[in-house]
């Protein structure tokens, strides 16, 4: 699977949880790091471990993909998705104003939503 299409799906899966804030940064051409990061909020920790949940449970379900690494938990309020070319931030939304990785990563486009047919 290309790197876009799973960031997409991972936006499209963390949107199903009601995440909040959905941003898909593209890193190509700019980090070696990874092609995209994927960075969603969530309000609360049960929140936080739907978001997850949904995005590793629906990407083994459907498509056989594991990540790579998981990095934190719900009760830390980010937790890090590593599917290698592809990195997940599912994050409350008082640590994301405060790591401000869409600052910190400025020069990167943000991929827009795909076009609902």
């Amino acid at each position: 699977m290309e790197s876009e299409q799973l960031a997409q799906l991972c936006r499209e899966f963390a949107d199903d949880k009601k995440a909040e804030n959905i941003v898909v940064l593209d890193l190509r051409g700019i980090s070696s790091i990874a092609d995209f990061f994927v960075i969603a909020s969530g309000g609360s920790d049960p929140h936080l471990r739907a978001i997850m949940n949904e995005i590793e449970g629906e990407l083994i379900r459907r498509h056989k993909i594991k990540a790579q690494r998981v990095d934190g938990d719900h009760h830390s309020g980010w937790v890090v998705l590593d599917y290698i070319d592809v990195i997940v931030h599912v994050m409350r939304e008082d640590l994301r104003s405060t790591f401000d990785l869409e600052g910190l990563w400025g020069d990167a486009p943000v991929l827009p939503p795909p076009s609902k047919s």
